[in-house]
């Protein structure tokens, strides 16, 4: 059995989103108990990641190191139609991925202890992302 869902996320800019409860929202209405999870956002300067989810420190390092590898306005980077982070962020992306593959069991997905799924928005504006979940397995 193989089930689809969409999740949207507005974004406030430059930032991660915690989307687990969206996630296993809809594994749990797949109604599918063990299996696969893919989840894939469909943009290209924006990413996901599963992450730990106890200490937001983690996210502001995640950042600065992001920031000192990949500079917004960058003079190497020549793609700048739509500002400064045009192109810093569809290298981001590339570099953290555009989807995740997680395992089902028991109607959820099995998350480690302190992981979290996060979308990391990596444009500086606001902006609706939409993620597609697709879960298949048996119920």
């Amino acid at each position: 059995m193989i089930v689809q869902s969409e999740v949207v996320v507005s974004t406030g800019g430059r930032g991660t989103y915690d989307l687990t409860r969206d996630i296993q929202a809809a594994v749990r209405a797949s109604r599918i108990r063990i299996g696969l999870c893919h989840v894939f956002v469909c943009h290209t300067s924006a990413s996901l990641m599963l992450c730990e989810n106890a200490d937001p420190d983690v996210m502001r390092d995640l950042e600065t190191f992001m920031s000192a590898r990949v500079p917004d306005g960058d003079p190497m980077f020549t793609h700048t139609a739509e500002g400064p982070d045009d192109m810093a962020a569809h290298v981001r992306s590339m570099l953290t991925g555009s989807d995740l593959n997680l395992p089902v069991r028991d109607g959820l997905c099995a998350l480690g202890t302190w992981q979290g799924i996060y979308l990391w928005e990596h444009r500086f504006a606001p902006h609706q992302r939409r993620v597609i979940v697709t879960v298949q397995g048996e119920a």
